[in-house]
């Protein structure tokens, strides 16, 4: 698992990035479950670090786009 990050927000704890396996790891704060996006670009994962809204990033950019799994 790669280095996660915490962010400010209160549907997403902290956010981490593979860049050798473009894989996004995504832990959410309320149930505390780490997602796996495959295939996630480095300017994705870039974005999302920066937006102002971690949740809206998420549900409009990456979810629904992106292959998941969970650990």
């Amino acid at each position: 698992m790669p280095e996660m990050h915490f962010v400010d927000s209160s549907n997403v704890e902290a956010i981490g990035y593979d860049p050798d396996n473009q894989e996004l790891h995504v832990r959410f704060a309320k149930s505390g479950e780490t997602y796996v996006y495959y295939g996630v670009e480095d300017w994705v994962f870039q974005e999302f670090m920066h937006a102002d809204s971690k949740g809206t990033y998420l549900n409009i950019n990456i979810k629904g786009r992106y292959q998941y799994g969970k650990l």
